[in-house]
């Protein structure tokens, strides 16, 4: 089977959609029969092992121009059986069969979070994406409804394939302590996000526990504005508890993940919350919200709570200080984990793409 994908995700701005197409394509690329391409890749092009590139351009030097015509050109030329549109959008008049993945439709049912995705053309060719796929992927059950309920689609057609932590992500050597320690939050800080809640719940614990008045919030991500807001809403005094680590490399983050106290992750809506397996994998606590896609994610190797519940989370991460109660979130997590693959991933995915061959013919 000869499989191409777009390879603006591997330089998508988004973090979540690059390591998205890097690790799943990665992961594709090592089964037997899979022939995996990138299209539209440049020439030098930093590609996963074993997956190979098609260069092209488009009549335009824009997104609609490449989705008009240099993605449909380097798809069509590469002779695929099967054309995968890994980020939300697809190409017209692209090769057939298409498979298209969204992630959730976070803009689409709570649009006031998303001032920057307000252009009626950019949600037009979602919804035409969405409509025109023949089989869609999505990353939990949670997201598969939002996405049947949202655009009015059949659930037969949408399947779900559980994303991964990359195989970097592992604990930290025995024994290494941190001197600073800091609650850790990742992921582009959107309103969506909920992080007033972990500030208003760090600030209880700092005021009851001399011993953790040291205690900080690490927010690692693009500022979307949340971030700005949450700081320039706080008195100066907390306000110096919170810390903006922006966008991190991967080195980065892995180590913020092993060295931190716990993740805290009360957000109020996910797709599916990659951030929560890669803690987990990293045999860093974590607690999270109960809300939409994340107690699929966690099962039970989480602290689950009201999003709301500004006591509750003071209460859940003061019980991280406790080393017993830490040491059995820590391997509850990365049993959790290691149920998750990327190879899992991959070989789910192909049998979406064999479905849609089997439609096509």
């Amino acid at each position: 089977m000869r499989v191409g994908f777009d390879a603006r995700a591997l330089v998508s701005p988004a973090a979540g959609v690059r390591r998205y197409a890097r690790e799943l394509f990665g992961a594709m690329a090592t089964l037997d029969g899979v022939e995996v391409l990138a299209a539209g890749a440049s020439p030098g092009a930093d590609l996963p092992a074993g997956v190979s590139g098609k260069a092209a351009s488009a009549s335009l030097p824009t997104n609609l121009g490449w989705m008009v015509s240099g993605l449909p050109r380097a798809a069509r030329a590469a002779g695929l059986d099967v054309f995968h549109a890994p980020s939300y959008t697809a190409p017209f008049g692209g090769p057939r069969p298409l498979v298209l993945t969204i992630h959730d439709i976070s803009y689409e049912r709570h649009p006031e979070w998303y001032p920057y995705r307000r252009d009626p053309v950019r949600r037009a060719f979602y919804r035409w994406s969405a409509g025109t796929a023949d089989r869609i992927i999505t990353d939990s059950e949670f997201s598969k409804q939002e996405i049947a309920a949202g655009y009015g689609l059949d659930p037969d057609r949408i399947a779900v394939v559980p994303l991964a932590a990359g195989p970097a992500f592992t604990p930290a050597d025995a024994g290494r302590a941190n001197a600073s320690p800091y609650l850790l939050h990742v992921g582009d800080l959107h309103p969506r996000r909920n992080l007033a809640v972990a500030v208003r719940a760090l600030k209880r614990v700092r005021a009851r526990r001399p011993d953790l008045r040291g205690l900080r919030l690490v927010l690692a991500g693009v500022d979307r504005g949340a971030g700005a807001a949450l700081i320039g809403n706080s008195s100066p005094q907390d306000a110096r508890m919170i810390e903006l680590a922006g966008n991190v490399s991967e080195d980065a983050l892995l180590q913020l993940y092993r060295g931190a106290h716990g993740l805290v992750y009360p957000s109020l809506y996910e797709g599916f919350g990659l951030p929560l397996l890669e803690a987990m994998a990293c045999g860093t606590p974590v607690i999270a919200s109960m809300a939409s896609s994340i107690p699929e994610v966690t099962g039970d190797a989480a602290v689950l709570l009201d999003p709301n519940d500004d006591a509750g989370w003071a209460e859940a991460i003061e019980s991280l200080s406790d080393p017993a109660v830490a040491e059995h979130r820590r391997a509850m997590g990365l049993r959790r984990a290691a149920e998750f693959t990327w190879r899992r991933a991959a070989e789910a995915t192909v049998d979406v793409y064999r479905l849609a061959l089997g439609e096509q013919r």
